[in-house]
């Protein structure tokens, strides 16, 4: 396919607005185009983009195609029209104009090369978009130091920006068990080099940060009660203030945990089928993916938000800087943060194969991941097999359900599936806090409808009617 279209069909699966692209239809005005591209070019460097785009003959809310006919070439003061816009661009800059047809329509793109070393200006003045609205830069100081620094030093990294003042003195004692776990040995006076723990100033970076023995950035499961953060939050499980590696481990022995392994007795015919409540496989990829293209430089965790019907995974940041859509669909890996990413493909914990992505989706389609300007989002739904509707159908255990309320159904329906279900598990599949479901617990064994056969740690449960 040809290049140009390829980006085209690209740029318009983004739905939000960014501060390097732009769509108009049929607008002109031979300045004003000037100053956007002074705004393009700076915002481009500002969000690490090698290019930023203006594109003409698309609809700015809908992406709808309806073609343009603005003309580059045409005389402006005797000369033409893209040569004026050069001209009057400081430091000169090789934009270029990329005419083409799509679905029937003439379409005509501005390809911006992102400003390097000092600002883009049009005209002495310097411009940038803030959402779909562009301005001077010098009515934003914040923005303006915040694009000079980058021009200085380069598009911000986990790598070369510094940790906080307070977080100079960190110490790395579970890094080095982890390796050791692995089989590597990391060498005490070249780890900090190898890794690339310090900036060029010889300052610990965000990622020595996020890897030492103890920081402030907290890692959360929370447990709602229904299908959306409106429901009451019964549970919030703590597993960061320390070394990544053992925050996501940890989520990760909690998501086996909790993913209990249900009989499907629906048209059986000889034996049950076992199903569990996820895939855990897609779940896997999923934190795994959140940990290490999360965009660690605000000091923000990735967020798992487990409901009664699915666990969501959110992780900072979007996509990498030189990813589209269509390439991250697809398992074309492209990290967010280079350096983190090869430690974890050391310690073997990933694969740069780009099988994660494809998996999740060949699990639960493509809708199961929402990618938004900021933030990604993964859904892994549950699946839970209507055991009392089975077991009613069949004349079983009626008296049972005629004792019970709908919350004890639940947790009987667990133990049928599961003689070892956990409180953890029951709180996951209820909805009730701990101590809900063993208030629950109690009052269905002392109607004598279940017992604790054994010690509480490695007893198991039993259904007595």
């Amino acid at each position: 396919m040809d290049k140009y279209l390829d980006i085209l069909e690209n740029l318009l699966l983004l739905e939000d607005e960014y501060e390097w692209l732009d769509f108009k239809e049929n607008w002109f005005n031979k300045d004003e185009i000037g100053e956007y591209i002074s705004a393009v070019a700076n915002g481009a460097c500002l969000c690490g983009k090698e290019y930023g785009y203006i594109i003409w003959g698309v609809k700015d809310n809908s992406r709808d195609i309806v073609g343009t006919s603005i003309n580059f070439d045409k005389d402006i003061n005797h000369e033409p029209y893209k040569h004026y816009l050069a001209r009057n661009l400081k430091p000169s800059i090789a934009f270029e104009v990329i005419e083409k047809e799509y679905q029937g329509k003439r379409i005509v793109m501005l390809q911006i090369p992102s400003s390097k070393s000092v600002q883009t200006k049009y005209k002495d003045v310097s411009y940038f978009r803030i959402g779909s609205s562009k301005e001077k830069i010098n009515k934003f100081p914040e923005w303006e130091l915040k694009l000079n620094i980058t021009l200085q030093e380069g598009f911000p990294t986990i790598v070369n920006v510094a940790a906080p003042d307070y977080a100079q003195e960190l110490t790395f004692e579970k890094l080095f068990m982890y390796y050791a776990a692995k089989g590597i040995s990391l060498k005490p006076d070249s780890f900090e080099r190898s890794l690339k723990l310090k900036n060029k100033n010889g300052q610990y970076n965000v990622m020595a940060y996020i890897l030492s023995d103890q920081n402030s950035i907290p890692v959360r499961v929370s447990i709602f009660s229904g299908r959306d953060k409106t429901a009451p939050l019964f549970s919030v499980k703590e597993f960061g203030n320390t070394c990544i590696m053992y925050s996501m481990d940890k989520i990760l022995e909690y998501g086996d945990a909790i993913n209990i392994i249900q009989a499907d007795e629906r048209n059986r015919i000889s034996e049950r089928r076992d199903v569990p409540l996820f895939d855990y496989e897609a779940f896997h990829e999923a934190i795994l993916n959140a940990f290490i293209h999360n965009k660690w430089l605000t000091l923000n965790a990735p967020q798992i938000s487990i409901f009664t019907d699915r666990i969501e995974i959110l992780s900072h940041g979007g996509l990498a800087v030189d990813q589209d859509e269509k390439g991250f669909y697809s398992g074309a890996s492209l990290p967010v943060n280079d350096v983190l990413a090869s430690i974890f493909l050391q310690l073997r914990i990933s694969e740069r194969s780009g099988r994660g992505v494809p998996k999740i989706i060949g699990r639960y389609g493509k809708d199961s991941i929402q990618i938004e300007k900021n933030r990604i989002v993964v859904t892994i739904p549950f699946e839970k097999i209507e055991v009392n509707k089975f077991i009613v159908s069949n004349n079983v255990s009626n008296k049972v359900s005629n004792k019970v309320n709908g919350t004890q159904e639940k947790i009987i329906s667990a133990i049928r599936n599961n003689s070892n279900v956990t409180i953890n598990q029951l709180m996951v599949i209820t909805g009730l806090s701990e101590p809900g479901v063993k208030k629950n617990l109690k009052q269905l064994k002392d109607a004598g409808i279940i017992a604790r056969i054994g010690a509480n740690k490695n007893g198991y449960w039993e259904v007595l009617k």
